[in-house]
């Protein structure tokens, strides 16, 4: 019987080294015979079960090799490019879990925070989104399905959802509103309220107000996440509802001043809140008083942008797109006033390195390479670079449509 066995097996060796080599029409004939070959080898074995001896193994052994082969010949070799940026992604993704874990365990451990303790996070969530968009850059075929942060595949591999959802988590911690920061029981209907009775005091009609209150909402959600009153684990300089700095909050206070008879001739309602609000902040930090942190940081910042809503709604039609304008307002005012005045909105071009700089700083044109090269861009293509926005200003918008709604009903 070995004798038998070596015969064989030394037919289905031999056939299986030629598929190796045969072409498609005489790989086809030789992989017959070994399989002849194999066959008969294996039914004989049943016949005396007690035979696993060397040439049955060597055919095993053969085979084995034949198929990790096939399974390499269909993936070709990374060049070093490719290589490079999928080792780099990996040890970002490495690097990225390795602090989520560290300040997890401090938080949970009760610890003291560095200063600035969301920096570090911050800064290895986007040095994973960038090395990631340079290696689908590098392998295309990289590009995986869609994820439910609505971030372009090509940026971010839904596998790491998990991380992103905790790193969300850590900052909800680190940025909580201090213990004496004043509430409201109605966060997003303060914010359309304010917005919409701002923009009519400024001359708009129903229509452009309530855009210009739907727009607010969105900041909100830009700002911080529709939270209020929050913290900063990034920065020591902005704070509250709309992420203000002290000066920018007094300078909106004394604006406020300036126009709140206005308003409270048509909206008494209003103006008694505010009165309201104003004395329960007293001369604490307006900033973490809900309603005046907003009010102020709508009169700072965009109250004399309001008039040209009607010319930005029709330049740009899609609510996400004006959100997305405004919150360019509160990144690079003087450049995105001077646009607005320009005539042609989004065709109007940037290329001054520190404009540049802090898009960047703000999530714009930061991500891989190919966007970190950018030295001037159009507003348009500035709009379109926004896309880690998305998520927010379509929160922002089912908010105010749900606001809309109970109004009616």
């Amino acid at each position: 019987m070995p004798s038998i066995l070596n015969w064989l097996a030394t037919i289905a060796v031999g056939a299986v080294a030629r598929i190796v080599k045969a072409g498609s029409f005489r790989a086809l004939a030789v992989a017959r015979r070994a399989a002849l070959a194999l066959g008969l080898c294996f039914t004989l074995q049943l016949f005396d079960p007690t035979i696993i001896d060397a040439p049955t193994l060597r055919v095993a052994a053969v085979i084995g090799k034949f198929g990790a082969m096939s399974r390499a010949q269909a993936q070709p070799a990374l060049t070093a490019s490719q290589a490079d940026a999928l080792n780099a992604y990996n040890q970002a993704v490495n690097d990225f879990k390795r602090i989520l874990r560290e300040r997890r365990a401090q938080i949970d451990a009760k610890q003291p925070l560095p200063s600035l303790p969301g920096q570090a996070l911050y800064l290895a969530r986007n040095n994973m989104i960038s090395a990631y968009k340079d290696l689908t850059d590098a392998l295309p075929s990289k590009i995986g399905r869609p994820n439910k942060f609505g971030i372009p595949p090509a940026y971010f591999d839904a596998d790491n959802e998990p991380l992103l959802e905790e790193y969300t988590n850590l900052f909800n911690i680190m940025q909580a509103p201090p213990a004496n920061a004043q509430n409201s029981d109605t966060p997003f209907k303060d914010v359309v309220d304010l917005g919409t009775a701002i923009a009519r005091a400024k001359g708009l009609d129903a229509a452009n107000a309530q855009a210009a209150g739907r727009i607010s909402l969105g900041i909100f959600f830009a700002e911080t996440n529709g939270k209020q009153n929050m913290g900063n684990a990034r920065s020591n300089k902005y704070k509250g509802s709309f992420q203000t700095g002290v000066s920018e909050d007094q300078t909106g206070q004394n604006k406020w001043a300036a126009i709140k008879k206005s308003i409270t001739a048509f909206d008494p309602a209003l103006g008694a809140r505010d009165d309201k609000e104003a004395a329960r902040a007293g001369t604490s930090d307006h900033r973490y008083n809900h309603w005046t942190a907003v009010r102020d940081a709508l009169m700072n910042a965009h109250a004399d942008v309001f008039p040209y809503i009607p010319a930005i709604v029709k330049a740009l039609p899609n609510p996400i797109d004006q959100m997305k304008l405004f919150e360019l307002i509160q990144i690079i005012p003087s450049p995105t006033k001077s646009a607005l005045r320009s005539g042609n909105l989004t065709n109007y071009k940037i290329s001054d390195p520190t404009i540049i700089g802090h898009l960047r700083n703000n999530s714009i044109f930061t991500f891989g390479r190919a966007d970190r090269a950018k030295t001037s861009a159009t507003f348009g293509e500035i709009l379109d670079a926004m896309w880690l926005f998305n998520d927010k200003f379509e929160r922002a918008l089912s908010k105010f449509n749900e606001i809309k709604a109970q109004q009616k009903g």
